[in-house]
C-alpha cells in the first residue's frame, strides 16, 4: 500500500498542535462471557479452540435467547474502574448498539451509553524521558466483544479482493471494558510517546489486577487511537480519525506519528481531514481509509430491554477498592529498591515496557539482574527483528528457567541464546528444547581433555608459548575445542584444563 504524502514531524509541530483521544479495549478474562454460560477465550484455558465451539444460542443471537449478566466480569469492571481514580456509578445501565455486520449475529452490540459503570478518572503516565503526564478518563464501560471475520483469497487479508470470508463466533460475547480518555492535550513533540506509555500503564494496571491476560498479539488489548491537528492559536479542535484496533504499543506509537505527519500535509496543503475510520498497516507504516466515522446517534442507542441496570453495593465497592494493588508509579519505586538498580538501569527497564514480565521473571525465580539482561537484551533484539512486542514472545517462567540452566552451568550464554530461539519457536520448554537438541554443556572433563590433547598437538608453537609462561596464547587452543565441541563447553573450564594440560607436558 502506498505512503500518503507525509509533512516532516517537526514542521508538523511547528504549524499544528496535536490533540490524541485513546480508547483502549480490555477483554476480561473471567471464565465465562459478558451474557453467556459460553467459554471465553480471552481466558487462556480457552485460547486458540476450533472456530465457533465456544458458543451458545445467546452469542448466536437466536430468537428467544436471552442474555444473562456475568457478575465476575461486572466486579473486574470496577476494579478497573477505582484503579483508573474513577467514580464508580451507584446504576449503570446496559444499551443497544444497533449496525450490521456478519461477525455481530443478532446486528447489535450490548454495551452501555450515557450510563457507564465508571466515570471521572485519571491516570499517571511517565514517558522514557523522565516527564510525567496526567491523562483524564473520561468513561469506562462494559460492552461485549464482536466475533472474527477471516478475508480468504486476497493479498492484503482484507475484505477488499478476498474470495471469501468465514466467520468465528467465538469471540463473540467475550466481556470488554473500554477505557475512554478525554481529549488529550499539551502532548507536543512527546504525543506519540504519550500514547504508548498511556497504553503500556493500562496494560500494567490490568495486569496486575489480574483480570486480563493483556496480550496485545491476540487482542486482548487493543487501542484504538484519535489524532486531530488544530492550527497554532486556534481554540476550536480539527477533525479527527480514529485508527482502529492497533495491537502492539510500538504501533499505537508510530500510527499516531504517521496520522500526524499525514493530516499536517493534507491541512498544509489547504485539502480537509475527512471524519473517518482508518485501519494501520504494521508492514508499510501506513494507514488506509477505512469508512466514515459515525457519531452516537447513528446507532440508534436504546437501553437494552432484557437487562436490569447494574446496581452495586457500597459494601462490594469498598471491598473491591481495599483489595486494590499499588499504583504503578509506587510499584515501580518499590521494585526499583528491592532490585537494587541503579536509576539509569530502572529506567531502562521502565523503557522497554517489559516491568511486568521483570517482576514475574524474578517471581518464577531469576535474579533481578539476570532477568533484566535476558528482557531487555536478547528478547528484545529477537522482538525487534520480528517486528514484534517482546512481552508476547516468551513466557516469564521459561526465561527464569532459562537463567537457571545458565547458573547450574547447564548451558552458556551462547547456547542459552539457541535454546531461547527454540522456546520462542514453539519447540517446549527450555529444559525440553535442551534436551530435544542436544545442547547441554559437557561436563565430562574427560572429553574435554581429549579434544584439548587433539589441539595441543596440532599446535606445538602455541604450546611452546604457553609453556614460556605466554598464557594468552592459550586462546587459540581454547577456540580449537570449543569448535570441537561445537560450542557445548564452558570456555572458562578450558581455559584451566589448557594451561594444565600445558604445564603436564612441559
Amino acid at each position: 500500500m502506498a505512503r500518503a504524502e507525509l509533512m516532516d514531524f517537526d514542521k508538523a509541530l511547528e504549524l499544528f498542535e496535536p490533540v490524541i483521544g485513546l480508547e483502549v479495549h480490555v477483554e476480561l478474562n473471567t471464565t465465562t462471557k459478558m451474557f453467556s454460560s459460553a467459554p471465553n477465550p480471552a481466558n487462556s484455558q480457552f485460547h486458540g479452540a476450533e472456530p465457533n465451539t465456544l458458543i451458545t444460542p445467546v452469542c448466536l443471537g437466536l430468537p428467544g435467547s436471552l442474555p444473562v449478566v456475568n457478575g465476575e466480569a461486572v466486579k473486574y469492571s470496577i476494579s478497573l474502574g477505582l484503579a483508573l481514580g474513577c467514580e464508580i456509578a451507584p446504576s449503570s445501565r446496559f444499551a443497544r448498539k444497533n449496525y450490521f455486520y456478519p461477525d455481530l449475529a443478532k446486528n447489535y452490540q450490548i454495551s452501555q451509553y450515557d450510563e457507564p459503570i465508571a466515570f471521572d478518572g485519571e491516570v499517571e503516565v511517565e514517558l522514557e524521558n523522565g516527564r510525567v503526564f496526567t491523562v483524564p478518563i473520561e468513561r469506562a464501560h462494559m460492552e461485549e466483544d464482536a466475533g472474527k471475520l477471516t478475508h480468504v483469497g486476497g493479498s492484503t487479508g482484507r475484505i477488499q479482493g478476498a474470495e471469501y470470508s468465514l466467520v468465528d463466533y467465538n469471540r463473540a460475547g467475550v466481556p470488554l471494558v473500554e477505557i475512554v480518555t478525554r481529549p488529550i492535550f499539551g502532548g507536543e513533540a512527546d504525543t506519540p510517546a504519550l500514547a504508548k506509555a498511556y497504553v503500556a500503564t493500562i496494560r500494567d494496571i490490568v495486569l496486575s489486577l489480574g483480570i486480563s491476560e493483556a496480550r496485545m498479539e491476540r487482542g486482548n488489548l487493543r487501542c484504538d487511537a484519535n489524532v486531530s491537528l488544530r492550527p497554532r492559536g486556534q481554540e476550536k479542535l480539527g477533525t479527527r480519525t480514529e485508527t482502529k484496533n492497533v495491537n502492539s504499543m510500538r504501533s499505537v506509537e508510530r500510527a499516531v506519528r504517521y496520522e500526524i505527519q499525514r493530516q499536517a500535509a493534507i491541512l498544509a496543503g489547504g485539502g480537509t481531514i475527512i471524519q473517518e475510520t482508518r485501519h494501520w498497516h504494521e508492514d508499510t507504516g501506513a494507514t488506509s481509509a477505512g469508512r466514515p466515522k459515525s457519531d452516537a446517534d447513528d446507532y440508534r442507542y436504546f437501553p437494552e430491554p432484557d437487562l436490569l441496570p447494574v446496581v452495586p453495593s457500597k459494601e462490594l465497592v469498598d471491598e473491591l477498592r481495599a483489595a486494590l494493588p499499588e499504583p504503578p508509579a509506587a510499584r515501580r519505586r518499590r521494585l526499583k529498591s528491592e532490585w537494587g538498580f541503579t536509576d539509569l538501569e530502572f529506567q531502562d527497564v521502565a523503557n522497554s515496557g517489559l516491568l511486568i514480565e521483570l517482576e514475574a521473571t524474578v517471581k518464577a525465580g531469576a535474579t533481578p539482574a539476570a532477568a533484566r539482561k535476558w528482557w531487555t537484551g536478547e528478547i528484545a533484539r529477537l522482538a525487534n527483528a520480528a517486528d514484534v512486542d517482546a512481552s508476547g514472545l516468551v513466557a516469564p517462567e521459561h526465561v527464569a528457567e532459562l537463567s537457571q540452566l545458565v547458573d547450574s552451568g547447564t548451558l552458556t550464554d551462547r547456547l542459552a541464546r539457541q535454546v531461547l530461539e527454540g522456546v520462542i519457536a514453539g519447540e517446549g520448554s527450555p529444559q525440553q528444547v535442551v534436551d530435544a537438541r542436544g545442547l547441554a554443556v559437557v561436563s565430562d572433563d574427560g572429553a574435554l581433555i581429549a579434544a584439548i590433547d587433539e589441539a595441543l598437538a596440532s599446535q606445538p608453537d602455541v604450546l611452546a608459548k604457553i609453556r614460556d609462561g605466554k598464557v594468552q596464547a592459550a586462546g587459540a587452543v581454547i577456540g580449537a575445542v570449543m569448535k570441537a565441541m561445537q560450542g557445548k563447553a564452558d570456555a572458562a573450564r578450558v581455559r584451566e584444563l589448557v594451561l594444565e594440560r600445558a604445564a603436564q607436558t612441559a
